[in-house]
């Protein structure tokens, strides 16, 4: 990311970046991003930055870019003014990396006797429309006096058929969404937070993904997952907010008052049985998904975005038995990515889709739509292995905001 000047060392601490006084944010304006600091560089150039601030958190209906890193969290302090102040500190980092800034005073020129702010891995680098986006998961409210402020949607996820999880790689007490068009960028973010959380939280599980699966942008052409077939090409996009505010954002009477204008965040490791599906007959293959592999178009009509006539379909057919149609109007937003992970140790790719859905209530979404497609024939073809529910709260609406507020504010 592009450097800065470096202030006099007498600003520094040797603590760190972790400790307070932290610098002021970056403010959206006029498409691109100016910083609120007197002396600071030039805004980066319009449209590789995506603002942090507003009502909602970026990374959700903002257009889906095309890398990955998510990284899950275990909270290791017991002390909650110093958890509280971990989330003051990864808001001000957030937002100077998101807008194409090293944290803090950089990652040289500072006392040689100190860790730099900043790693530096970034330097020079753009934003690369880079989001941050926190959620909270269901054992972060057994900590800290929460247990009333859980809310009722944030459920224990019931065990669906075919579920083969591994602990190792589910669940945590928060989550950080890392999404950025340069991938170095994307682990640069979650390397600076995981290390400014030293002695706090603790990397549980994390996840890189590319190629993208899932569009927020349908005027744009559709993703493939790794099965060669066009998926979530009914996703609602970024611009329709009658559907986000239905399906997607928490509302004033769903409850509680600190998750109003969030959402609910299901990530699911998919793995794929690659080398069984590259065996399977094309016929079999679209008759798996109901769509036709090269246009993408539902069975029995001609081009992608006809409406699907479900019953032209196998019985057990994905895209049957995923739609909305099929499950009383559940809806979802999906922002998931393709990974691979080496192989198994048997010579088979350790490959799948990290599945990204967003959603206002988990009852009402992902949990009916899993269950229905319990006859999925996918199935042979797929397993679940991680798992993960997170509540993610509203956005920062300005430099005085941090993340969480809310949830620990002696008002909420």
């Amino acid at each position: 990311m592009t450097d800065t000047n470096t202030p006099s060392p007498s600003r520094r601490s040797l603590l760190g970046w972790g400790g307070a006084g932290l610098a002021l944010g970056a403010a959206a304006a006029g498409g691109a991003v100016a910083m609120a600091r007197a002396g600071e560089e030039p805004a980066p150039r319009a449209g590789t930055a995506i603002a942090f601030h507003g009502p909602h958190q970026a990374g959700i209906a903002t257009p889906v870019q095309d890398r990955l890193h998510f990284a899950a969290f275990d909270v290791t302090t017991d002390d909650r003014a110093a958890f509280v102040q971990l989330l003051k500190d990864w808001t001000e980092a957030a937002r100077r990396m998101t807008a194409g800034h090293p944290v803090g005073e950089g990652a040289h020129g500072g006392l040689p006797e100190a860790p730099p702010d900043d790693t530096g891995e970034a330097l020079g680098l753009h934003a690369s429309r880079l989001t941050l986006t926190i959620g909270f998961g269901p054992s972060l409210f057994d900590r800290f006096d929460l247990a009333d402020r859980r809310p009722k949607a944030l459920v224990d996820l019931p065990r669906f058929a075919g579920d083969n999880l591994d602990r190792s790689r589910s669940g945590g007490d928060l989550c950080v969404q890392a999404c950025a068009d340069d991938p170095q960028v994307a682990v640069h973010a979650i390397r600076n937070l995981a290390r400014i959380g030293f002695g706090k939280v603790v990397i549980r599980w994390s996840q890189l993904g590319f190629g993208k699966t899932s569009s927020t942008t349908p005027e744009g052409q559709t993703p493939r997952n790794l099965f060669g077939f066009k998926d979530g090409t009914r996703n609602i996009a970024g611009t329709e907010t009658d559907r986000l505010r239905e399906h997607v954002w928490v509302g004033e009477k769903d409850g509680p008052a600190w998750m109003t204008g969030g959402s609910y965040l299901v990530a699911r490791r998919i793995r794929m049985h690659i080398e069984t599906w590259d065996r399977t007959s094309l016929q079999e293959q679209e008759d798996v998904f109901g769509r036709d592999k090269g246009e993408g178009a539902p069975a029995g009509r001609a081009k992608e975005r006809d409406e699907p006539f479900l019953k032209a379909m196998k019985p057990d057919a994905h895209v049957r038995l995923a739609h909305p149609d099929a499950n009383h109007g559940a809806t979802i937003l999906r922002r998931g990515y393709s990974f691979t992970d080496g192989t198994d140790g048997l010579g088979r790719l350790d490959a799948g889709l990290f599945f990204l859905a967003y959603q206002r209530d988990v009852r009402k979404g992902f949990i009916p739509i899993q269950r229905n497609l319990a006859t999925d024939a996918l199935n042979e073809y797929i397993q679940h292995v991680g798992s993960a529910l997170f509540a993610v709260p509203p956005g920062v609406r300005d430099r005085d905001d941090w993340w969480g507020r809310a949830l620990f504010s002696e008002e909420a």
